[in-house]
C-alpha cells in the first residue's frame, strides 16, 4: 500500500480516524482532571560533614576530598534504605513511607545531597522530606565516619501542584487513539477480499482489459 493509497483509506473512513481518538483523549483528560489528585514536590538540601573535615582543619588533601566524596554516596544510598526510611515513618507515626515517591540526587564533585518528596499532602510531604533529613542525620552518625549532616535548605510545604501532567496524559491518548484508529483502518481493508474496482478485477485476472462496467443503481 503506498502513501497515497494509505491517505485516500483515511479519508473515506475520515469519521473513526477523527472521532476515536476524541473519544480516547476526553476519556483519558476526564479521568485525569477528576480522579487522579494532586501531587505536591517538597526538597530539602543536606551538607555531609566528615569527622575529617570538621572546622578545626585548615586543610584536606585530595585523599580525603575524595574519602568524603564516596561517604556522601554512601550516605545517598542510605538514605533509600529501609532503616532511614521506616525510622522516619516511626517519627511521623506511619506504618510506612510507601506513599511517597522518594528521589535522592548526590554529585559527584560536592558532599551536597537533595531528597526530594512527592507526595498527594503538600503540608504533609514537606514533613516527610525533613524528617528523612533527621533520620538519615541519626543512622549515619551510627553506622558511618560522620560528624554530622547539616540540612541546607529545609522543605516547605508547596504552594501548587506539580502534577500529574494531566495535558500530557490527554495528548498521549489522543495520539493512541489516532494510531489505532489507524490501525483498525489498513486492517479491514486487508482483510476485505471484495474486488473493488476494475483496476483491481484486472489485476486479478492476468491483466485482462476491462471492457465493460454495470453501473450500481441505488433505490
Amino acid at each position: 500500500m503506498t502513501l497515497i493509497e494509505l491517505f485516500r483509506l483515511l479519508r473515506k473512513h475520515l469519521k473513526l480516524v477523527i472521532v476515536l481518538p476524541v473519544i480516547c483523549a476526553l476519556i483519558t483528560g476526564a479521568y485525569a482532571f477528576a480522579l487522579m489528585p494532586n501531587q505536591y514536590t517538597s526538597t530539602v538540601s543536606m551538607y555531609v560533614l566528615t569527622k575529617t573535615s570538621t572546622s578545626n582543619d585548615q586543610g584536606l588533601s585530595n585523599s580525603d576530598l575524595t574519602a568524603s566524596q564516596l561517604l556522601t554516596n554512601d550516605v545517598a544510598s542510605l538514605i533509600k534504605s529501609d532503616h532511614v526510611q521506616q525510622d522516619a515513618a516511626n517519627q511521623l507515626g506511619a506504618s510506612s513511607l510507601k506513599d511517597y515517591k522518594i528521589s535522592v540526587d548526590s554529585q559527584t564533585t560536592t558532599r551536597v545531597i537533595t531528597i526530594t518528596v512527592t507526595g498527594t499532602d503538600a503540608a504533609r510531604t514537606a514533613d516527610v522530606a525533613n524528617q528523612l533529613a533527621a533520620s538519615t542525620d541519626s543512622v549515619a552518625r551510627d553506622v558511618m565516619n560522620v560528624e554530622s549532616i547539616n540540612v541546607v535548605d529545609k522543605a516547605v510545604a508547596s504552594p501548587s501542584p506539580s502534577g500529574p501532567p494531566r495535558l500530557m496524559y490527554t495528548a498521549v491518548a489522543l495520539l493512541v487513539g489516532l494510531f489505532a484508529a489507524i490501525a483498525i483502518v489498513v486492517v479491514s481493508d486487508m482483510v476485505n477480499t471484495r474486488v473493488r474496482s476494475s483496476e483491481e478485477a484486472s489485476e486479478l485476472l492476468n491483466d485482462l482489459p476491462v471492457i465493460g462496467r454495470i453501473p450500481v443503481i441505488k433505490a
